[in-house]
């Protein structure tokens, strides 16, 4: 038996009850008693399923983390729930029914995809993955629209769904794999799998692969969610318009559209430093934002935006800037003791400075905040110091 069949017992349950809140400094007190009277391959299994649920709360709420099952890769690699909810709304909204998930993992996807109500093959070549979707699927009363399949995803029909989602593996042996030829399977055959999709198809890709990467017939988007980038997709079929970019912030969402703006213009810096979400960075949507609120670049080659007036968008936090200065760490250290400012935050583009260093050599003391950020103006390194706008 693995560790899943072990967990699945109503004694594996009743342990991973008990062991819900283990704190992991006393887990080898916890484990010595437990083994008492349990098999300790048991207890094993339970503490490590524990861990796991432990961190997967991040991506998935408490709720369901506390009932699902996890392998250590499929809690690093699984959509965050918030991300996937968002797509399964989509192509519902597409009309989409049925969908074949290629390269399913633990099943974070297909969960997001019956909640909408949508009837989902999910397929994965590696058994004990497959055997945790189909546990979360049963843990969280999905099984019925959920059909979890062990097979190798290129040698899968299916043209018997509405649309297909692929989300190729992008980690190897070495860490990540940035190559899009380099995915298992490569993106050039999740494309060809998405072409043929009888309604509308959505490929996951790592946000940062090249603009030139993205097929003329695909529509990019790039999603954040609480400001962090999670992924990018590629949409084909209904709904997608060829050549397009978005980025799509959640909460929301909140999707700004490219409309294909040149880059916007250098300028002196502003009263107000706008620092574009990630996902419209990724986007290359940094002209949209400097748009809407009348500004210019503080440097041709970095994505913060200057303004005189302080114009609220959804796709940039502004700040008020109230000092400009070459980089210097004992000037901004003076100037941090004149303020009393002891939390610092500090942000930087276009500097090789570490901010924990910076931290270290400033050590602000005070009851004041402030934010520093290390850049380029008109490629000289510069540091300017303001807070969030009001």
């Amino acid at each position: 038996m693995n560790d899943l069949d072990f967990l699945r017992t109503p004694e594996g349950r009743a342990l991973l009850d008990e062991v819900r809140d283990a704190d992991p400094a006393q887990e080898l007190a916890v484990a010595t008693r437990l083994r008492r009277t349990h098999p300790a391959p048991l207890v094993s299994a339970a503490l490590g399923q524990a861990r796991l649920r432990q961190r997967a709360v991040a991506k998935f709420g408490a709720a369901d983390a506390g009932r699902m099952f996890f392998t250590p890769n499929g809690v690093e690699q699984s959509t965050r729930a918030s991300v996937a909810a968002y797509r399964a709304e989509r192509l519902h909204g597409l009309g989409v029914r049925s969908v074949a998930d290629l390269c399913c993992g633990i099943g974070g996807d297909a969960i997001a995809l019956a909640r909408a109500g949508i009837r989902v093959l999910a397929v994965d070549r590696d058994p004990l993955t497959c055997e945790a979707a189909r546990a979360n699927a049963d843990a969280l009363g999905l099984a019925d629209l959920i059909e979890v399949r062990e097979a190798d995803v290129t040698e899968v029909d299916t043209a018997p769904y509405d649309a297909v989602f692929v989300d190729p593996a992008r980690r190897g042996g070495r860490g990540r794999i940035f190559d899009p030829e380099a995915y298992s399977p490569p993106l050039s055959w999740a494309v060809a799998a998405a072409r043929t999709a009888s309604r509308a198809a959505a490929l996951k890709v790592a946000p940062g692969i090249p603009h030139e990467a993205v097929p003329a017939d695909a529509e990019a988007e790039w999603i954040s969610d609480g400001g962090d980038v999670k992924e990018a997709v590629l949409w084909f079929g209904a709904g997608a318009a060829p050549g397009a970019v978005r980025a799509t912030l959640l909460p929301g969402p909140r999707t700004l559209p490219g409309t294909g703006l040149p880059d916007p213009e250098a300028r002196t810096p502003g009263r107000y430093l706008y620092e574009p979400d990630g996902a419209v960075v990724r986007a290359h949507l940094v002209a949209e934002v400097a748009a809407q609120v009348g500004g210019g670049l503080l440097d041709a080659t970095i994505a913060y935006v200057t303004a005189d007036e302080l114009l609220p968008t959804p796709y940039a936090t502004a700040y008020e800037i109230t000092d400009r200065m070459p980089f210097n760490v004992k000037k901004l250290k003076a100037l941090l003791r004149e303020r009393g400012v002891g939390t610092l935050t500090v942000k930087k583009r276009g500097s090789a400075v570490e901010p924990e260093e910076l931290r270290k050599k400033v050590r602000p003391q005070g009851p004041n905040a402030a934010t520093v950020f290390l850049t380029r103006v008109a490629g000289a390194p510069t540091m300017l110091i303001g807070h969030p706008a009001r």
